[in-house]
């Protein structure tokens, strides 16, 4: 996928996302994660580190030479990807308490990413 329709995809959750209330914490984290990595492949294509047809599903799904090579890149950015995913497991599929605090890391973490998708375009 191209920088133009991850930008498009990744704006489009977020508006999605920001009718969410606080106490809709699954669906929070779960945006978070799916505008995020729309924005991470933008960054990384951007950067010329992958191509349109190289695009990141899931961080935990990468080789550990690929994860290597993405974080030789830019560190960071896949770290913080890797972090919104940590969290689905226990916070999406599971009943822990501290939902609505996990799904704001997620948002804090997705504001991040974004602004350096932003930047890597500019």
């Amino acid at each position: 996928m191209n920088i133009a329709k991850h930008r498009e995809k990744a704006e489009r959750i977020e508006k999605s996302l920001a009718k969410l209330r606080s106490e809709d914490a699954e669906m929070r984290i779960e945006a978070a994660m799916l505008s995020a990595t729309h924005w991470v492949n933008l960054a990384y294509h951007a950067m010329g580190v992958t191509k349109d047809d190289q695009d990141i599903l899931h961080s935990y799904m990468l080789t550990v030479n690929e994860f290597r090579r993405l974080a030789a890149a830019d560190e960071a950015l896949i770290t913080m990807l890797a972090k919104i995913e940590d969290l689905r497991p226990v916070y999406v599929r599971g009943d822990v308490p501290g939902a609505e605090k996990a799904a704001d890391e997620a948002i804090g973490l997705l504001n991040e990413i974004r602004r350096f998708a932003q930047q890597a375009t500019t």
